[in-house]
């Protein structure tokens, strides 16, 4: 309730609509941003698998 009070002598009512939209566009596109980040990691070859497929060469020598 303190911050909605605080937006409000902050800002002003006519104000809080514009920066509500302006915060739920940049989250949108924040979560867009690491959903195509995730994807990207998904589909790269994991670390350990790397580690595991290097020691597997060293062995074979």
């Amino acid at each position: 309730m303190l911050l909605i009070i605080t937006a409000l002598v902050l800002f002003g009512p006519k104000k809080l609509p514009e920066l509500g939209r302006a915060f739920g566009k940049t989250l949108r596109e924040f979560k867009k941003g690491t959903k195509g980040f995730m994807e990207e990691e998904d589909s790269s070859p994991s670390l350990q698998s790397r580690k595991d497929a290097h020691m597997d060469e060293a062995n074979k020598r």
